[in-house]
C-alpha cells in the first residue's frame, strides 16, 4: 500500500478476488483468515459489496460473486477484443484461416473477436457472436484443457474435426496468465486435418494476445 492508495477499496477487491476463485463461496471466518483482517471488517466489507450486487450471501451465510458483476463483465469484451485484434489480424494472414478469440459465456465458448484473411478464395464464414457447448469444437476444448492443467502443467494447442461445422478443422490455444479473463485463441479452416505448423501458431498468437492482456 502507499499513500495514494486506499486501503478499505484493496480490502474489497481483494475479497472480490478471492470468491471468483472458488466455486463453493467463502465464509466470514474464511475471508478474515485469508485477508488477514478481523471478522468486523469483512462483515462491513460484504454489507458494502452487497449494496452494489457485487457480493451475495447464500442461507448458510457463504459469500459469493453477485450478479452485479456482469453489469461490469459486459463492457470488458470491446476491450478484449481491441487488445485481441493485431494478434489475429496477423494469425489470420499468416495462416490463410479465419482467427478468432473465444470467452467462456457461462456454460458456452461465445466468439468475440473474428478476423477473416484478405488473400484467401474461400474461408470458413465463422462470426462475433457465435457460441457453442465448451466440450464441441477446438476453441471450447483449448479452454478446458485449460482448466484441466491449471495446477500442474501448461496446456498446448487442441485440434479438432467436423465438431461444428462438417468438413472443417480447427485449431486453438487457451489464454493463460490473464487475471479474469477466460477464454482461447485459434483457428478455423475447411481441411481434413490441420497443417502441422498451424497449432504452434497458434500457441504464438494465444500468448501475444494474454500478453496484450495483462
Amino acid at each position: 500500500m502507499t499513500a495514494e492508495t486506499s486501503q478499505t477499496l484493496d480490502r474489497g477487491l481483494r475479497v472480490l478476488k478471492l470468491l471468483a476463485d472458488t466455486d463453493h463461496g467463502l465464509t466470514v471466518t474464511e475471508l478474515s483468515n485469508k485477508l488477514g483482517v478481523n471478522r468486523t471488517v469483512v462483515y462491513r466489507l460484504l454489507a458494502t459489496l452487497e449494496q452494489h450486487a457485487l457480493v451475495r450471501r447464500d442461507l448458510g451465510g457463504r459469500a459469493r460473486v453477485g450478479l452485479g458483476v456482469l453489469r461490469l463483465g459486459r463492457q470488458v469484451h470491446p476491450l478484449v477484443r481491441e487488445a485481441a485484434l493485431p494478434a489475429l489480424r496477423s494469425l489470420a494472414e499468416d495462416i490463410g484461416a479465419t482467427a478468432h478469440l473465444t470467452l467462456v459465456d457461462g456454460s458456452d465458448a461465445l466468439a468475440v473477436a473474428v478476423v477473416e484473411p484478405t488473400w484467401t478464395d474461400y474461408h470458413v464464414a465463422y462470426r462475433a457472436g457465435f457460441r457453442h457447448p465448451l466440450d464441441r469444437g477446438a476453441a471450447g476444448r483449448a479452454i478446458l484443457s485449460a482448466r484441466q492443467t491449471k495446477e500442474n502443467g501448461h496446456p498446448g494447442y487442441t485440434l479438432t474435426h467436423g465438431e461444428l461445422e462438417a468438413g472443417a478443422s480447427g485449431a486453438a490455444a487457451p489464454l493463460v496468465g490473464v487475471s479474469g479473463v477466460e477464454g482461447s485463441v485459434g483457428v478455423v479452416m475447411l481441411a481434413d486435418a490441420v497443417p502441422e505448423r498451424v497449432g504452434p501458431r497458434v500457441l504464438d498468437a494465444a500468448r501475444e494476445v494474454a500478453d496484450a492482456l495483462r
